[in-house]
């Protein structure tokens, strides 16, 4: 079995990459794959403590995890077509349609 530590060493990198990601990124796509990064972390911490209690409630949330993420996903995408279609491009800094 995989040690806890190594697991939380990992999880915590996945984490630092996708924060990271979303601090200096700008393109739609690349901001979508930060947060599926920050999502599959948790789900990561989730499964690794469950698989060391003899319940299994973190493998329960994480699945729910993984439906929410496959939610936003889908909606994130349809917004980046729509915006793509109205404005010729997906960089958020050229696009101020939810700006006043």
């Amino acid at each position: 079995m995989i040690p806890l530590e190594l697991v939380i060493m990992l999880s915590s990198a996945m984490f630092g990459i996708g924060l990271w990601g979303l601090a200096t990124r700008r393109n739609g796509i690349k901001l979508m794959m930060c947060v599926e990064l920050l999502l599959n972390s948790a789900n990561i911490n989730l499964v690794a403590f469950s698989a060391y209690q003899p319940n299994l409630n973190g493998q329960v949330f994480a699945l729910f995890s993984i439906a929410l993420a496959a939610a936003e996903a889908g909606i994130g995408l349809a917004i980046l077509i729509t915006l793509y279609r109205l404005y010729g491009t997906i960089d958020l800094d050229n696009i101020n349609a939810l700006r006043w």
